[in-house]
């Protein structure tokens, strides 16, 4: 009688993949070693996956619509940071890859559906298109994550979390609303006709290569 397939190995090796990477990073990550972990073989690891940057894409593309799906249950900005944070903490080996080098490719042009969601509601609260707030949105994502990981790799647990959970939501409700007087401040050189974010194929780091004419950037 053949063996039945197992429906949860796919997510068993997602799993044990991320542990291993925020464990050791990328010398911890062979298909050896997520067969072991995994409780299964490395040729059963194989069939399934190419190799370890094919794990690592499928792990990030299964993180990032699971941060999306929890994100877009909430009704309000502030509902939508405490999402992220708290999937962020309950899930925190599988975020910890799907942030590691998400400035490069092919992470730079994957979906960023989080990124993109939220944005659209900064836009919605405060008028225009959400590409006028990418630098604004930059900002945010900053704040959440920097909480995040802090809180992750600094082990903060009891009062000193909670406290620090509720410092970063209020520090995003008094940008957006700096935002909105008029009064958040703007350092260094305008955002770059090359720098787009949160658009899969068409992003772009800011390091040459833009498609966008300036006409279309904004200042904010």
């Amino acid at each position: 009688m053949p063996r039945l397939a197992d429906p949860l190995l796919e997510r068993r090796i997602l799993d044990a993949a991320s542990r291993l990477w925020a464990r050791g990073g990328e010398k911890s990550l062979t298909m050896r070693a997520v067969a072991k972990a995994s409780g299964t073989t490395t040729p059963t690891v194989y069939e399934r996956y190419r190799d370890r940057e094919d794990i690592l894409r499928s792990l990030r593309l299964r993180t990032r619509n699971e941060l999306f799906a929890a994100i877009r249950r909430t009704r309000t900005l502030r509902q939508a940071v405490l999402s992220h944070l708290e999937f962020a903490l309950s899930h925190s080996h599988a975020y910890e890859v799907l942030f590691d080098g998400v400035g490069k490719p092919p992470s730079l042009h994957e979906p960023w559906p989080s990124f993109n969601l939220i944005r659209e509601r900064v836009a919605k609260q405060l008028g225009g298109g959400p590409r006028r707030y990418s630098r604004l949105m930059l900002s945010l994502w900053s704040l959440m994550h920097g909480t995040a990981i802090l809180i992750i790799r600094g082990r903060f647990e009891g009062a000193l979390r909670t406290q620090t959970v509720n410092a970063c939501v209020d520090a995003f409700d008094a940008i957006v609303n700096a935002a909105r007087k008029k009064s958040m401040p703007h350092s260094g050189p305008k955002w770059p006709s090359n720098l787009i974010l949160g658009e899969g194929k068409q992003s772009y780091a800011g390091n040459g290569g833009g498609r966008e004419s300036k006409k279309s950037v904004s200042r904010h």
